[in-house]
């Protein structure tokens, strides 16, 4: 009876190692990451729908100088942090394919032709491009979010207090916080990618 020889058995038993946590890396980034591309997708749906409904019924209105935010200004600052919560987005499906690729990464390691496994440098390469994305996702997020809550925080000091308030850009909306959340949601997604692809990228170095 034929035995597999030892270094060979062990060569063996590590590539399957680094193949189940490829995958089950892989899968759990895609997922979760999808997950919260999907509520930033959503969260933005509603801010845009409300935001466009209430430039339609909204009359033009003038500010008193010295007092309130300017309607322009207004309406400016949400669409800044709807345009970098829609480009924290698109990073963030660029890095759910980037973890999808892990999940071929991993498949290739179990098939019995050595001449298909990816390389190691190869397998690297791709987590190290992830690290990257993820971190360039966080920041146009970060953009995204500084504006929002920047934008929340001038509405709440310009409003009087016990007085009613005519002028609709002086007013915090649940469209102003939808922006927020969805750029939150993409901050989140970002970091739980990058932190996954740093782990894998350290665990591998040292195989």
């Amino acid at each position: 009876m034929q035995t597999t020889p030892e270094p060979t058995k062990t060569f063996s038993i590590k590539l399957e190692r680094v193949a189940n946590i490829l995958r089950l890396v892989g899968w759990a980034g895609v997922w979760v990451q999808l997950v919260f591309a999907a509520a930033s997708a959503l969260f933005l749906v509603l801010a845009i729908s409300g935001r466009n409904f209430n430039q339609a019924i909204a009359p033009t209105t003038q500010v008193v100088p010295g007092v309130g935010v300017s309607n322009s200004i207004g309406q400016a600052i949400p669409g800044i942090g709807i345009f970098w919560a829609i480009a924290g987005i698109l990073v963030l499906l660029f890095n759910v394919t980037l973890a999808f690729r892990q999940t071929r990464f991993a498949k290739r390691l179990r098939h019995p032709d050595p001449r298909i496994h990816p390389r190691k440098e190869q397998i690297m390469q791709a987590l190290r491009l992830g690290i990257i994305v993820g971190l360039v996702g966080m920041l146009l997020t970060i953009l995204g979010g500084g504006a929002s809550l920047g934008m929340l925080l001038a509405k709440s000091i310009a409003q009087p207090q016990g007085v009613a308030i005519y002028d609709p850009s002086r007013i915090i909306r649940s469209l102003d916080v939808f922006i927020a959340m969805a750029n939150m949601n993409g901050i989140t997604a970002h970091f739980l990618g990058t932190v996954a692809s740093l782990s894998l990228f350290n665990w591998l170095y040292r195989q």
